[in-house]
């Protein structure tokens, strides 16, 4: 077997291959620098999102008198991940396709407090001319059939380079707290692993994700009877609440 032929992208799986050895292909094909600029626009095309969510933020943080974030994560998917996702589609493994194929090279994870406030942040995303919604999955209102719930949008945001203004995709995954509990701890137990009985794991997490759903539904409900009676509070104060007179003897 020849050096190229071992590097072939049909030699190994998609489940046995490493960043090293994506590496060594990129190699071969001459298309290590061309991958590189592409990791960088993708790279800057997280910070152009990063830095429009922390707006966003600060914006309803002081309207609200509350954050609507709790944290936010990025990442740029690995060499191997990118050339399995790749693999799966049956598409050559290629810079081109890469840019092409893949829609979440780019990832933001916002995790935020209460469900308005992820459609309140979508919605914005509508009057802002230089974003485009190319793809929305809305596994809240619809969850997937394990009880997942998450709201999914691939965004087209530009970026701007010393000679050109570049357009990139980024997907943006907007959770609760408590639907991302449930998606991080469903992923780690079931893994990789050979599970028996699966049948009622399947429905027992299908179950815990109801629930969940119920206790956001519960804290959004809690939280608006308590901005309402702040509301009517403020309303019937008097006037001259707070004001000291000061009088003469």
């Amino acid at each position: 077997m020849t050096r190229d032929e071992k590097y072939d992208i049909g030699y190994y799986g998609a489940d046995t291959m490493t960043d090293e050895d994506v590496g060594r292909i990129l190699q071969i094909t001459e298309q290590a620098e061309q991958f590189e600029t592409l990791m960088m626009y993708f790279d800057c095309a997280m910070s152009q999102m990063r830095t429009k969510l922390e707006i966003l933020n600060k914006e309803m943080a002081l309207k609200n008198k509350r954050n609507p974030f709790e944290y936010i994560k990025y990442r740029l998917k690995s060499p191997s991940s990118i050339y399995g996702k790749l693999k799966v589609k049956g598409v050559p493994f290629t810079v081109e396709n890469i840019e092409n194929t893949i829609n979440d090279v780019a990832g933001i994870r916002v995790i935020c407090s209460f469900i308005d406030d992820i459609y309140s942040i979508r919605d914005s995303f509508d009057v802002q001319d230089d974003v485009e919604i190319l793809q929305e999955k809305d596994y809240i209102s619809v969850p997937k059939e394990n009880g997942y719930r998450s709201l999914h949008l691939i965004l087209r945001v530009p970026i701007f380079l010393a000679n050109e203004k570049k357009y990139m995709n980024v997907e943006v995954q907007f959770r609760t707290i408590a639907m991302d509990f449930w998606a991080s701890v469903e992923h780690k137990m079931k893994y990789k692993r050979e599970i028996s009985n699966a049948e009622i794991i399947v429905e027992e997490l299908r179950y815990s994700a109801d629930l969940i759903n119920q206790l956001d539904r519960r804290m959004l409900q809690i939280r608006e009877r308590i901005e309402r009676s702040e509301d009517i509070a403020e309303e019937s104060e008097p006037a001259s609440a707070g004001v000291r007179i000061m009088r003469k003897n």
